[in-house]
């Protein structure tokens, strides 16, 4: 019999946010989070795990390139 692996609903809501992070800008990927009230109610620990690789510099670069391409899409 072949068992099928099922993620776990944390493993989905961890997958469902990378690709939410790596799809909307800083700001609103935050509000999301902060709205929907996800991860186990530590928010400092949340914010490490979704911006550990991430700087200053790095998030303005994709606010920037965010906004540059959402004022090409609607002119």
């Amino acid at each position: 019999m072949m068992k099928i692996n099922r993620p776990s609903e944390k493993q989905v809501i961890h997958q469902a946010l990378d690709i939410l992070s790596n799809n909307l800008d800083p700001s609103s990927f935050a509000r999301f989070v902060a709205v929907c009230q996800l991860g186990e109610g530590d928010y400092l620990k949340t914010k490490e795990q979704v911006f550990n690789r991430e700087t200053v510099d790095s998030l303005y670069e994709k606010i920037q390139a965010f906004e540059t391409a959402k004022n090409e899409l609607n002119p």
